[in-house]
């Protein structure tokens, strides 16, 4: 056996290890910056979810990632009122 082929078989396969290993990298999420945004106070800007099917009310007093929940099957919606206006 020739001296080229056993370092060209070497070769290929250190590439194929490296692009194995460069693609579990990228699949499961190692390197990438999740850092979450810090909850902010919105107490004072009278914020509410508000469900169009049934009338449930949720006040917002701290808002971070907003996920608006799902309630009776439908979306709720982000209603500001002013202050002082109470539920």
């Amino acid at each position: 056996m020739s001296v080229w082929i056993v370092l060209g078989a070497i070769a290929v396969a250190v590439l194929i290890a490296w692009l194995g290993l460069t693609a579990l990298r990228a699949a499961s999420g190692v390197g990438v910056d999740l850092q979450r945004p810090e909850p902010e106070d919105v107490d004072d800007l009278e914020v509410y979810l508000v469900c169009r099917e049934c009338g449930t009310e949720l006040r917002v007093t701290r808002l971070g990632e907003l996920q608006i929940p799902r309630h009776c099957g439908e979306r709720m919606e982000v209603v500001q009122r002013p202050a002082g206006a109470g539920a």
